[in-house]
């Protein structure tokens, strides 16, 4: 079972994978089966995992790789669905984002930007917990995700990440706040507080 991090939650089910016989030719063709505004969580993780078969096999154009993403992160689940496959993955290739994804998480700024800080503040404070447990293959895996998510905020460059990553920090040391039901409904402790206000600190530098 794979244990993965979606939007910073520890998911407790396996990523599906592709079989070869349905694998779509291409990410364009596949996004065609599915109406982008009511893609599910499963089909968005199907759609990810085919596209980053074609990036790493290099045999996409960016051009495409921007559509398929855009269409994705426009809704929640398509944009949850992208970015726990494609935060995971573990090819290098997902350390480089090329300018067509940057360009296509840059057209849902609102979708993408709670996502990318929730996604920021949670890997952060799981690598703590999967220490404490200790779990070093886990903590590993949320340091991937912390960092990758990091790089994207520094890239796409969103006034609207900043001014989010502003209100968590701001529920981290008062308590209170926009994300203050949030930071109360996973009960993060005084140290798993501190690791998160850390990450977001690092944005600024």
């Amino acid at each position: 079972m794979n244990y993965l991090i979606l939007a910073g939650l520890l998911l407790l089910s396996p990523i599906p994978q592709i079989s070869p016989s349905i694998a779509p030719s291409s990410p364009v063709t596949l996004m065609a089966q599915y109406n982008p505004n009511q893609i599910s969580f499963e089909d968005a993780i199907v759609e990810t995992q085919a596209l980053l078969e074609k990036m790493a096999s290099k045999s996409i154009p960016d051009s495409e790789i921007q559509i398929t993403i855009t269409n994705l992160v426009q809704t929640q689940t398509g944009a949850r669905g992208f970015f726990v496959t494609y935060l995971t993955d573990e090819r290098p290739f997902i350390d480089s984002p090329s300018k067509g994804i940057i360009n296509a998480l840059q057209s849902s700024p609102d979708i993408v930007g709670e996502l990318l800080v929730k996604n920021l503040v949670m890997s952060s404070a799981m690598v703590l917990t999967h220490r404490r447990n200790k779990d070093e293959v886990m903590a590993k895996g949320s340091e991937q995700v912390r960092d990758r998510t990091l790089y994207l905020i520094k890239s796409v460059k969103l006034p609207i990440v900043n001014e989010k990553l502003q209100e968590m920090e701001k529920s981290l040391t008062t308590g209170q706040g926009e994300y203050e039901a949030f930071l109360e409904r996973w009960g993060y402790d005084a140290e798993q507080k501190k690791v998160m206000k850390s990450a977001i600190l690092q944005v600024k530098h």
